[in-house]
């Protein structure tokens, strides 16, 4: 069986497997273990051999007891051992994506027996280093191919092995792993625990390709839209996923309704001002997805640190002001161009009015698209769970409720 994680070329119509990897790749991790309840068990478990660790994970735990355990016999001792190990560790973190490290020697080992044991191990595996272990399977170094390539024969791994390897933990972070990956560049990471015991391997393509999923999601996820889902997903679970949000939504719009109800005397003596409402509107939520996108990019970057936060809600809501302002002008003015061409007595104050409503605005949307991302994070929820739903409802209500307030209380 050929463990080489990620690697998959197109599949022709001889090949099952890449046929059965192309399927699951395509489906979250319910509906691709759907598919393997019908498959052999022994195809089934190549095909989770070339999946990113993570992902066979979370399809191996969807499956039903028996079936799981039919695939899992059908392993290696190697590969079944670390997807049961696997299953110790939460799902987001390199504990979960760890393949098994079959090229394992030891120290007073020589060159040439190492060479003897890859040629047959690399029948079967996909080895990129080998790991110099004691009794205790503790990480003492590291060998590269071509140490092994250009060392004498007789030569003791011990003399040639790169010691202190860098290292990850298994209950490290994903996001935090790939910070740290940034500047090394290695095709593939040892995983030890505390004692420095040999756990398993973790490639960069795996992180990096979860990490990428998980930026991919987030536009979705801003608008109700499951990570789960899939364009193969089918339509009513994607209703199931999509509808629940709407209703949310449409709960937060009688909000906004409910401000403009309240006002309902001004924009009676005042029907201008109802051209302006949408122009509001759309201004200050422009401004408010504007710091919503900076705030996702530095959370998921990282870059956002213990104290930055309060810093960050000050720059947004300066950035909105500075914003609100040329745009309050330029409404402003036109504001004052219609209400003078209607005759209104109240044109230049009408003219202030939308002025100050679209800085004040602005302001309260910049703040609003850092404060609803670090909120939700700070609660333990990923930032990017409908935080435009919540951002919008702020900006609407926030907009609406400055320009018919400040027309009340200057005007009427």
């Amino acid at each position: 069986m050929q463990n080489k994680t990620l690697s998959v070329s197109q599949p022709n119509n001889n090949d099952p497997r890449g046929r059965l990897v192309a399927m699951l790749k395509a489906c979250p991790p319910n509906e691709a273990a759907t598919l393997l309840v019908s498959a052999e068990s022994s195809l089934a478990c190549e095909a989770l051999a070339e999946l990113n660790p993570s992902f066979s994970q979370d399809i191996l735990s969807a499956l039903p007891d028996e079936q799981r355990q039919a695939i899992v016999n059908s392993a290696t001792p190697e590969l079944a051992h670390q997807w049961e190990r696997n299953r110790l560790f939460e799902a987001g973190t390199i504990g979960h994506f760890m393949e098994p490290a079959y090229a394992i020697f030891r120290p007073e080992i020589t060159v040439d027996a190492a060479i003897e044991k890859l040629r047959t191990l690399v029948k079967t595996a996909f080895i990129t280093y080998g790991y110099v272990t004691d009794s205790d399977c503790k990480l003492l170094g590291l060998v590269t191919m071509r140490d092994l390539l250009f060392a004498e024969r007789e030569a003791r791994l011990a003399d040639i092995m790169l010691r202190d390897v860098f290292v990850f933990r298994p209950g490290m972070a994903v996001s935090e792993a790939m910070k740290l990956s940034l500047s090394r560049h290695y095709p593939v990471y040892p995983v030890c625990d505390e004692q420095e015991k040999l756990l398993g391997l973790v490639r960069g393509q795996a992180i990096f390709e979860a990490q990428a999923f998980e930026i991919t999601a987030q536009a979705g996820s801003m608008v109700g839209v499951d990570k789960e889902e899939r364009i193969s997903t089918p339509m009513l679970r994607s209703f199931m996923f999509r509808h629940p949000w709407l209703q949310l939504n449409l709960l937060t719009a009688f909000l906004a309704g409910g401000v403009v109800a309240l006002f309902q005397g001004t924009i009676d003596q005042l029907v201008i001002l109802a051209v302006f409402l949408p122009v509001l509107a759309g201004q200050s939520g422009n401004t408010g997805c504007q710091a919503l996108a900076v705030t996702l990019r530095g959370i998921t970057l990282g870059e956002i640190r213990s104290g930055d936060s309060r810093r960050l809600v000050a720059k947004e809501g300066l950035l909105g002001a500075m914003n609100g302002a040329p745009v309050g002008i330029v409404s402003g003015i036109a504001m004052y161009v219609i209400a003078s061409a209607q005759h209104s007595p109240h044109a230049v104050v009408l003219a202030m009015v939308v002025f100050l409503a679209m800085v004040g605005a602005c302001t309260i949307s910049g703040i609003s698209g850092a404060i609803v991302p670090l909120t939700l994070k700070r609660f333990g929820t990923d930032p990017a769970t409908a935080s435009s739903i919540f951002l919008t409802t702020a900006t609407d209500v926030v907009s609406m409720g400055l320009l018919l307030g400040l027309a009340t209380l200057l005007i009427i």
